[in-house]
């Protein structure tokens, strides 16, 4: 549904519309999803140890990476404020799920802000915004392939260097991504990541690198596609309008992403893949965002976007329909490139 051209509610009705329960944290509650996954967690480290197989490593590899991917979504709640109404137990939390996957809590939770204030513009958004068919075409062949072919796992290259035509570093606390007042705190999680990274290199020299790569690099890296996938899918479909200028609105861009399911995974992944309400109110937490929904759609109606086709189509779909958007224009949707 085309947004640009229709009466959307304000904020302050849509915001009216839900019960201000589904707003407040839990804490109690939060703290039991992030226990559950470290336990969860935890549990089949030991299962890996104590079967000794390798053919049960496949398992423990896809399980041990969905269980970091779940573990990422709840310091994601914590980069928004709705883990709990504390500061200092958000950014405490947030380290704890964020620094053994190597992702420097504040120079993510930052940038990510920038995205959740700007999606659906397609010259201020963060991340999976598109490429205009100029700037496609004065791609290098390396970036092409980086962001056509690899992009399921180039999300810690992303941290370090941002996407194409956006300088800055997520580790460093000079970086234009960040100002003044946040510096200090960037530069803590990048000690804290830091110190992480010390912490492979010694357990690299105490077993060796094959040991890393078995228990650690191989579920990182399955944590790493399930964060690319999902995030990519809320924001890559044909049927998604981008906005430019005065024609953008954070109403239309928060309703710019879609919703999508990923079946027996939903409970697992925090219910994630709710994301319309979830770009709109981004302080709801995530064991609230389904109920929340509810109140909104009947309001929204068919401008509250939701897809729940199997996700494997739809990443093939995506993947190779949308390349670029027009150089001109607002709205304006993926289509292939020339290539």
């Amino acid at each position: 549904m085309d947004n640009s051209k229709k009466s959307l509610p304000s904020l302050i009705d849509l915001r009216n519309s839900i019960p201000d329960e589904y707003f407040r944290p839990n804490v109690i509650k939060s703290l039991y999803f992030f226990g559950f996954d470290i336990f969860i967690i935890s549990l089949l480290y030991i299962s890996v140890y104590l079967f000794d197989s390798v053919y049960y490593l496949p398992i423990f590899w896809f399980a041990t990476g969905t269980m970091f991917w779940s573990l990422f979504v709840v310091g994601h709640d914590c980069g928004h404020g709705s883990f709990s109404k504390s500061k200092f137990l958000n950014s405490l939390i947030g380290h704890l799920c964020h620094t053994p996957l190597l992702v420097p809590y504040h120079g993510w939770r930052i940038s990510h802000q920038m995205h959740h204030r700007n999606t659906g513009n397609i010259d201020k958004d963060e991340t999976w915004y598109p490429l205009t068919e100029n700037q496609f075409n004065n791609l290098t062949s390396l970036q092409k392939i980086a962001r056509y072919k690899l992009f399921l796992i180039v999300f810690p290259l992303y941290l370090f260097v941002r996407s194409p035509g956006k300088d800055g570093s997520h580790f460093l606390p000079s970086s234009p991504l960040f100002n003044n007042s946040e510096r200090n705190r960037v530069l803590v999680s990048t000690s804290m990541w830091a110190l992480m990274v010390l912490f492979l290199l010694t357990l690299i020299y105490m077993f060796g690198l094959y040991f890393i790569f078995i228990y650690y690099f191989i579920p990182f890296t399955i944590f790493v596609i399930w964060l690319s996938l999902v995030t990519y899918l809320h924001h890559t479909d044909v049927s998604i309008p981008w906005y430019r200028g005065e024609d953008w609105s954070f109403t239309k861009g928060a309703l710019s992403t879609i919703d999508r399911s990923y079946g027996i995974f939903d409970p697992i992944h925090h219910n994630i893949g709710t994301h319309v309400i979830h770009h709109i109110f981004a302080g709801i937490p995530h064991y609230n965002l389904i109920g929340a929904k509810n109140y909104i759609k009947n309001i929204l109606g068919d401008s509250y976007r939701e897809d729940y086709s199997p996700i494997l189509s739809k990443f093939l779909e995506s993947s190779s329909n949308c390349d670029v958007v027009n150089d001109i224009g607002s709205p304006v949707y993926y289509k292939k490139a020339n290539k």
